[in-house]
């Protein structure tokens, strides 16, 4: 498992131009980006405790910002800030993008917020343990 990490990593990186240990890093919020199940949402701050980094909320959006080249792909529409705002929906192809994706798996957006954020959470503390 180390080894075919090792090897994607290599693989990667001429795409994204971070040092090492924070492409681990990057590699490991997106591991959990992918867990967040269709239909929930997550936040940059949730993603960071539960990889015990609690104070990098902010590198998890960097990571987040990063996944256009990254297979497999990742669901960043699903990861915003603690409020429930989509402070990242300017680093999508379009500004309504991410709102588009997220209300396609039937969240509703308003003004830049999701609707219920607190019944739609998904905490990775509670759901991976």
């Amino acid at each position: 498992m180390a080894k075919q990490r090792k090897e994607k990593r290599e693989k990667r990186k001429g795409e994204v131009t971070y040092s090492a240990e924070s492409y681990s890093f990057f590699e490991n919020v997106w591991d959990v980006a992918r867990l967040v199940p269709k239909g929930r949402i997550t936040s940059y701050g949730a993603i960071a405790r539960y990889l015990g980094t609690g104070r990098s909320a902010r590198m998890v959006g960097w990571a987040m910002n990063a996944v256009d080249k990254v297979t497999p792909k990742v669901p960043a529409h699903r990861v915003v800030n603690s409020q429930g705002l989509l402070t990242g929906k300017h680093h999508f192809k379009t500004p309504t993008l991410m709102q588009e994706l997220l209300e396609k798996e039937k969240i509703k957006v308003k003004d830049d917020q999701v609707v219920d954020f607190k019944t739609l959470f998904w905490d990775p503390m509670k759901e991976l343990g």
